[in-house]
């Protein structure tokens, strides 16, 4: 009879009692900042020796039955916060796709450069990047803003990709040598496949930190969401919806970023079923052939290996 191991010990009558009791004072505190906070923002406050209402009461949210107001937050301010994301997510999966292959390349004077370049766009903040390219090179707002987070992005992802290549079974690329590929061909139509569905996820929760970045093209110029709620109608319908403009930008800002973080969680399931589901499909039905083939000469490549190590 097997007898269950225990990794601790049973809580006796005290040790609950001690976790209730913390578990009820924890929450307490909580409620009790949380209760805080709200009296705090619903307190008036003096401003310029003028008493203003607080932050909860209708005359400061009154800016947002104007539907102008939402044409310019969602037309204006999203639209150019999504535009710029979606341009800099597929330019960076493009760039850290050239860069993996690159940085994983077996010549020496190709590898070691990319790796220092690498290294060097890591190491460098995001907005001194759309700094030196607003400044330096010249360009418009939305041109530094897109560069630099297909720099710095395409490098995170460039990396992630080249670890998902080399966490690849050595028979997969042997595999692929023994059909008669060249090894350039077998990295990209056996190896790099694999590796970049079981990079994905990774991939995409990278681009959930890309949209977050977005709200830095506020400083150099680029009209987005952070720039056209707390500065541009701030500004026009005066410090009086400073709040409510945070506050709407806030929710925009979450319901894009859990929305991809969700789908970045969905898309991690469901590589995960595929990978141990022993199923490919890829769009070419010659490419399907090749990888099937390789991967089952691989099988058999590393089945070999372990009858010959016994």
């Amino acid at each position: 009879m097997s007898v269950p191991i225990v990794l601790f010990d049973v809580p006796g009558p005290r040790a609950r009692r001690l976790s209730l009791i913390s578990s009820i004072v924890t929450g307490v505190l909580i409620l009790a900042g949380l209760t805080w906070i709200a009296l705090t923002l619903a307190a008036p406050r003096e401003s310029g020796g003028i008493t203003l209402p607080g932050y909860f009461d209708p005359s400061r949210w009154d800016v947002f039955a104007d539907p102008a107001v939402w044409e310019r937050i969602i037309f204006v301010g999203v639209g150019g916060t999504l535009s710029a994301a979606l341009t800099a997510a597929v330019l960076a999966i493009v760039l850290g796709i050239i860069l993996s292959l690159l940085r994983s390349s077996e010549i020496a004077w190709i590898r070691v450069p990319t790796a220092v370049v690498l290294e060097f766009v890591r190491g460098m903040p995001v907005l001194l990047m759309m700094l030196f390219i607003l400044l330096v090179l010249n360009t418009g707002a939305f041109v530094a803003v897109v560069a630099a987070l297909t720099l710095y992005n395409g490098a995170l992802i460039g990396e992630a990709l080249r670890a998902g290549l080399a966490s690849l079974p050595r028979g997969q690329r042997e595999a692929g040598l023994s059909l008669g590929m060249r090894p350039l061909q077998s990295k990209m139509l056996v190896e790099f496949p694999q590796a970049f569905r079981q990079m994905l996820p990774i991939i995409v929760a990278q681009l959930v930190v890309l949209l977050k970045d977005t709200s830095l093209g506020f400083i150099v110029g680029y009209v987005e969401l952070l720039r056209v709620t707390m500065n541009q109608l701030a500004t026009f319908y005066g410090n009086r919806y400073l709040f409510s403009f945070f506050v709407v930008a806030l929710v925009l800002y979450l319901i894009m970023n859990l929305s991809l973080s969700r789908f970045a969680r969905w898309l991690s399931k469901r590589t995960a079923s595929k990978s141990s589901g022993k199923r490919l499909d890829p769009t070419d039905p010659g490419q399907a052939m090749l990888v099937a083939q390789a991967s089952a000469a691989a099988r058999q490549s590393e089945a070999n290996d372990g009858f010959a190590s016994r």
